[in-house]
């Protein structure tokens, strides 16, 4: 069991979400990063899809009520456990009533506490996942507060080195298939979505200007600011079905993309769709970041698929080995 003994709004447990229930309502959630969530379960042994906590909000701290294998994924937010500091993508072992403090983030704006056995909460629909919007899935579908407590899977414990066991930061491993511009700006990769041609003119500006993520931006969808891009004509639309990654028009001409709460469905203009593998890079950006979108192709995107999936094997076959190591040797 885990004690919170710190937290601030919109922390919560994440898996990777509950897809296939979309045609009645329910959004998918799970992580915003589901690349740093599967990393740190790989690195805790569990299997990528195991419950975490998606932190959002610093500081936080938790309580480990008995000796538990951990990792701290996505954001660098300076982990301490009892004050001695950790590195970022990297597992440890914990003692029984050890503290883990995880602060401002020097990077990036999520980070994920993964567990060995993963947070076991009551699973909602195959999941999981919290849904603050619906209220329910995780911890009493709610974010989590100073004095909940949680129920850890069993898993076996293995005597991980003091040093930990890390791995590289994907941004820097996978540096030629997401690549920065030459000012630092992320490039965000989308496709051209089925109102793009709608937009004339506009929809060229769309590509080539600089967005800003606007506070009004949330798990549900980030709010762009930047020169407002509107239909060449004016345009009504049935409500239809959105996913994750769809790039929404309002007509304020301020575009929305849809984020791991996203709505079921909605009838603003499309004008691109991100593509699956940057939207963790997304779900990394903090209010007020800028990124530019690229251009993409369906090539383009499964080769970067391709090029993570790689990156997971290697995490889990150099997880594995060194701890089969560890066993044999204990």
């Amino acid at each position: 069991m885990i004690e919170i003994i710190q937290a601030s709004p919109f922390n919560t447990v994440q898996d990777l979400g509950r897809p296939g229930f979309r045609n009645i309502g329910v959004t998918t959630s799970g992580a915003m990063d589901p690349f740093g969530l599967k990393i740190g379960n790989l690195l805790a042994g569990n299997e990528v899809d195991a419950a975490a906590i998606e932190v959002q909000t610093y500081p936080f701290r938790l309580r480990f009520s008995k000796r538990l294998d951990f990792a701290v994924t996505g954001a660098d937010c300076g982990a301490t456990l009892d004050g001695v500091g950790l590195l970022p993508w990297c597992a440890y072992a914990a003692e029984a009533g050890q503290v883990l403090e995880l602060g401002q983030p020097r990077t990036a704006s999520r980070a994920y506490v993964c567990v060995a056995g993963g947070i076991d909460v009551a699973a909602v629909m195959g999941s999981r996942a919290t849904s603050l919007r619906g209220a329910f899935g995780g911890n009493g579908g709610r974010f989590l507060l100073a004095g909940d407590r949680l129920e850890v899977g069993a898993a076996p414990l293995l005597d991980l080195p003091a040093n930990g066991l890390a791995v590289v930061d994907p941004a820097f491993a996978l540096a030629d298939v997401f690549p920065l511009s030459e000012d630092g700006t992320v490039l965000i990769r989308a496709l051209p979505a089925g109102e793009h041609d709608l937009f004339g003119g506009d929809a060229e500006r769309f590509w080539t200007q600089t967005w800003k993520i606007s506070t009004q931006s949330d798990r549900t969808g980030y709010r762009l600011s930047g020169d407002p891009i509107r239909p060449t004509v004016p345009v009504e639309m049935r409500s239809h079905g959105v996913v994750p990654g769809v790039v929404q028009v309002p007509p304020s001409g301020e575009p929305i993309v849809q984020m791991s709460d996203a709505n079921t469905a909605g009838g603003y203009p499309k004008i691109a769709g991100v593509i699956d593998a940057d939207l963790w890079r997304l779900g990394q950006a903090r209010i007020g970041s800028r990124f530019r979108f690229v251009r993409s192709t369906h090539r383009e995107a499964l080769e970067i698929e391709k090029a993570m999936a790689h990156f997971l094997d290697d995490v889990r076959r150099t997880s594995q080995t060194v701890k089969r190591a560890l066993k044999a040797m204990a």
